[in-house]
């Protein structure tokens, strides 16, 4: 964290030249006195109004989830007084190392990684702590929680497709043709897909006749284009279900399903943003039930828990985000159009959360309010 290195004779030399130009009395003098006081009531590390750099890499990228996280992360780290840089690779392996190495080489004081998926992470992340510098890693490889003081953020990922595999089986009474988006390799998805394996061995009667999934910039186009193939080899009646483990494969398949005209297949997916609102609440859309963490307070927890590494208070190794389940039916029962601010008034407590933020961190808030 750098520190306050002007001497005490440049300072006193800066006042004098206010005081000679007739300046003293305007707004600057009022701010400079407000940075040089000691903030009382927080941890020592953040009195003196230093503010630490922090820097948000997240691999995948190119969906409104991605865009969420981030502002919930930013807005919450300047909220705090932090100095925050994000960047996202768009799904590209070598580009996603190499911000990490760079920021490693930088002046950064913590890092919130998301979407790690490999060793190499893990190998990144263990450079990053032994340098001394803070990291919180979101939705990444198993293996992070075991650097000591990591902590490893993921959705309930067993939560999200029990909701909505749950629903799938409840309104297909356990028979149907489903078609399965998801794409190996993320632990979440991987977590997501062990729960759907045993949904199936506990559900003879449903049938995974196709599946499909690519992380990239552009997924939901690719999973357009893959799914309005599939639908070109199973007509109608041949094809019952969508489970869409990632929102940006749902969009991709309900465009896919409305251009076609086979909306009578319907979508159980999961994640949410302000898109994938808007299209469950499109009259005649084939997506029926999401079930997801707000993606802004992802964000703004994975930062909370990042402040308080700083601060030197004690943080969990692992840190699971409870899960919601968002059905059409109550979307499009809504007099206004819902959105990810007022999706709370049909969603208890979404949008909210008080984890992790301490007292201080008030403090801080009021301290830098603007």
């Amino acid at each position: 964290m750098k520190k306050n290195l002007i001497k005490s004779t440049f300072t006193s030399l800066i006042a004098a030249t206010v005081l000679l130009t007739g300046c003293g009395s305007g707004g600057g003098t009022q701010e400079a006195a407000k940075s040089n006081t000691p903030i009382e009531g927080v941890p020592e590390v953040f009195a003196n109004g230093d503010q630490p750099k922090i820097k948000v890499i997240r691999k995948i990228g190119g969906d409104d989830h991605t865009a969420q996280f981030l502002a919930g992360a930013k807005q919450e780290g300047e909220a705090l007084g932090f100095q925050v840089d994000v960047l996202t690779a768009n799904g590209d392996t070598a580009k996603f190392h190499d911000a990490i190495n760079q920021a490693l080489n930088q002046d950064y004081d913590g890092f919130i990684i998301s979407h790690g998926d490999d060793a190499a992470t893990v190998s990144d992340v263990q450079k990053i702590a032994d340098a001394g510098k803070s990291v919180v890693a979101f939705d990444s490889h198993a293996d992070l929680k075991n650097i000591d003081g990591v902590t490893l953020v993921s959705q309930d990922d067993e939560a999200l497709a029990t909701l909505a595999l749950d629903q799938l089986v409840k309104e297909t009474n356990g028979e149907a043709n489903i078609a399965y988006l998801w794409v190996d390799g993320f632990p979440p998805m991987v977590r997501r897909n062990k729960v759907y394996e045993d949904v199936l061995a506990k559900n003879p009667g449903l049938k995974e006749v196709e599946r499909f999934g690519v992380a990239a910039a552009d997924t939901s186009v690719q999973t357009q284009n893959a799914v309005a193939a599939m639908l070109n080899k199973y007509p109608k009646g041949e094809l019952d279900a969508i489970f869409a483990t990632w929102d940006a494969f749902a969009i991709g398949a309900a465009r896919a399903l409305k251009e076609a005209g086979r909306e009578e297949v319907k979508i159980y997916g999961i994640d949410v943003s302000n898109a994938d609102l808007q299209e469950m609440q499109r009259e005649g859309s084939a997506w029926k039930y999401t079930a997801a963490v707000d993606p802004k307070v992802i964000g703004t927890v994975n930062m909370r828990l990042l402040a308080k590494k700083l601060a030197g208070e004690e943080t969990p190794q692992t840190h699971d985000l409870a899960a919601s389940l968002i059905s059409q039916e109550d979307l499009q029962k809504s007099k206004d159009p819902v959105n990810m601010v007022n999706l709370a008034d049909i969603i208890e407590g979404w949008g909210q959360s008080d984890e992790f933020e301490e007292d201080w961190m008030k403090t801080l808030k009021e301290h830098y309010k603007k």
